[in-house]
């Protein structure tokens, strides 16, 4: 199934990544929420791999907790009134008969068995989760996730964890950033949600990698000539806001794969990933897998700055 190009709205052009110091933060800034979820090009290729995921391997993508029924359908609510209205080209409600005007996909509201969770994670690229304050500690514990894309995480060692456990993994996580975590958590208010990016790079440009942190050894295929046809560039685009209804928190999950010879006429920011590269402290780089083609990577996006790498092979290009 194929739709004009010109019914999605443009991808957005983020660089997430900048050079000087590493310092591990949060990096919120205020969210519009016109611009909540963004559907682009993709969304064919993407909605029909979250349907393969969760026709095939629906344990692993999709788990909700019972206390998340009612932020489950608060969700699902939500983007039924939003996305008709934001984009009007890709979605329409009739009643309750709701459309993805670009993939075909149909349901009626009245007779879907799917789970409120299950179905919002079906409409949107996005992956989603709910974090539910939890009435005895305090603190936030994730309760529901409809999550395809993971970057090497899984859901079945997440769910019902709170914060500091889900981003235990992290170097430095508990040190730095799970206090400031956790008290923005508390006090992020309805009218005032957040949007942040993260970034890593990866030798798999397959959207659905659930493990995979920590690796070491060497790759031999990787090399400063060929690195940027066998490397990708995977960011993501985080929101969190908070339910007006049931005050649970969705965070919403968007993945960007990008192939990293597009870097090849970007020598400026080939010259800011590197030197963004070179300041992650060894636990980080680890953390990232970057040990197996460090080198490589570095060597052609350095390449690319100093104006010696341009071309890119035919064969290559997707």
């Amino acid at each position: 199934m194929s739709a004009p190009a010109s019914i999605f709205p443009p991808t957005p052009d983020y660089v997430p990544f900048r050079a000087g110091p590493f310092r591990l933060a949060m990096g919120l800034q205020p969210l519009d929420l016109r611009d909540w979820i963004e559907p682009d090009e993709r969304m064919i290729v993407e909605l029909a791999e979250k349907e393969r995921l969760l026709r095939e391997r629906h344990h692993e993508v999709f788990a909700v907790l019972p206390e998340a029924q009612a932020s489950s359908a608060e969700l699902l609510t939500l983007l039924l009134d939003y996305l008709p209205q934001r984009f009007p080209a890709l979605y329409r409600r009739d009643g309750t008969l709701f459309q993805n005007l670009a993939t075909g996909q149909r349901w009626d509201l009245a007779r879907t068995a799917l789970h409120p969770l299950d179905l919002a994670g079906r409409l949107v690229q996005e992956d989603l989760c709910l974090m539910q304050r939890e009435p005895h500690t305090g603190v936030y514990c994730l309760v529901g996730a409809s999550v395809c894309f993971p970057t090497r995480w899984r859901i079945a060692e997440k769910m019902g964890k709170p914060l500091s456990v889900i981003h235990g993994p992290v170097p430095g996580y508990e040190e730095q950033l799970a206090a400031t975590v956790d008290r923005y958590f508390a006090r992020l208010k309805v009218e005032k949600p957040v949007w942040r990016t993260n970034w890593s790079i990866l030798d798999d440009p397959t959207l659905f990698q659930p493990t995979g942190h920590g690796r070491r050894g060497y790759n031999p295929d990787i090399t400063p000539v060929n690195a940027g046809e066998k490397l990708w560039f995977r960011m993501e685009r985080q929101t969190l806001r908070r339910l007006p209804q049931t005050q649970d928190i969705v965070f919403t999950i968007r993945v960007y794969v990008r192939p990293l010879y597009e870097l090849a006429q970007c020598p400026e920011r080939a010259a800011t990933l590197a030197a963004a590269v070179r300041a992650l402290p060894e636990p980080m780089r680890l953390y990232k897998s970057l040990p197996p083609f460090l080198d490589a990577l570095l060597a052609w996006l350095d390449n690319v700055a100093a104006g010696r790498q341009h071309t890119v092979s035919v064969s290559s290009v997707h």
